[in-house]
């Protein structure tokens, strides 16, 4: 697991230099600085509630314009990576090219204050000044279900937030390192994504070549992505699927009836052989799930 919520904080001084690494060094795999930021947001948050006496200060940044995909589609094992941009508002004596100035995106399912899991990117947002005190700045949201990341009880809706941070020529190693002197700003519920499941839709219409007006049967199998084992697994009986028909010649599908998954998300039904096309079946996806459309199958018909 690369990243949970569950995170120890551990002190500010270490997990302040960590957060400022430049990004050209930051590790591409996302397991130093993500891991790193939840540590530094886990200290930041503990000292909001009098939990610690050294803190960073708060830094007059703020944070707008959040803006990210609608859905998230993650698989069992593949690296997903996903663009966020938002708007960073700054007091005028804050350098934000200074190179141990930091920001960048963050989601968080749950709490603001004690989220269920959260997510980084791999480095810091890239950000580009508009003025002396607003910036326009792009980040990434990584993830990696296969370092175990998720569970399936993630799936569903996630927050946006965004964080920025600054040493202000503080040395993280040196013995006289004062936490105090560095600044910190983070802003929850800056807007939401779906993180979703991702599923595959296959189909097969058979006999394959058949006589006009004889039954043709559509046979499939709807499976989604399951992050507590790494497979992909069917979905529960009853899910609605559209079966659609293309006819040959045609560039666009039509929808011919609902069917129903029955145990394992199998599909079947039939149909009258009427002319030359492609059948397919399409799901229109649910929260926790993503959509998907099987590729057509061809049916020639005598």
């Amino acid at each position: 697991m690369r990243i949970r919520a569950t995170v120890a904080a551990v002190s500010g001084a270490l997990a302040l230099s960590a957060f400022a690494v430049p990004a050209a060094q930051a590790d591409d795999s996302g397991s130093a600085y993500g891991a790193d930021v939840a540590q530094i947001r886990a200290a930041h948050v503990k000292s909001a509630f009098g939990a610690r006496a050294d803190a960073p200060y708060d830094m007059d940044v703020t944070f707008s314009n959040f803006k990210i995909a609608k859905s998230v589609k993650v698989g069992t094992t593949q690296h997903v990576s996903t663009t966020v941009t938002y708007t960073l508002t700054h007091a005028a004596n804050i350098d934000i090219k200074a190179a141990d100035f930091s920001t960048g995106p963050y989601l968080y399912k749950g709490s603001y204050t004690a989220p269920d899991n959260m997510l980084f990117g791999n480095k810091p947002a890239s950000c580009t000044a508009t003025s002396a005190t607003v910036a326009t700045c792009t980040g990434k949201i990584d993830v990696y279900p296969g370092d175990g990341e998720l569970l399936n009880s993630d799936a569903g809706t996630w927050k946006g937030g965004a964080l920025a941070l600054a040493q202000n020529g503080q040395d993280p190693a040196a013995e006289d390192y004062d936490i105090t002197k560095v600044g910190y700003a983070d802003k929850g519920g800056l807007g939401s994504t779906l993180v979703q499941r991702n599923s595959k839709l296959t189909v097969n219409a058979t006999p394959e070549p058949v006589k006009k007006g004889k039954t043709i049967t559509v046979t499939g199998k709807l499976t989604r992505a399951s992050w507590d084992s790494g497979k992909y697994v069917g979905l529960p009986a009853g899910q609605k699927v559209t079966l659609q028909f293309r006819k040959a010649g045609s560039s666009s599908y039509t929808d011919v009836k609902t069917v129903k998954t029955t145990t394992g998300g199998a599909l079947k039904t039939t149909v009258k052989a009427d002319k030359d096309g492609y059948f397919r079946y399409k799901y229109a996806g649910i929260t926790s799930t993503a959509a998907a459309t099987a590729t057509g199958d061809f049916v020639d018909v005598r």
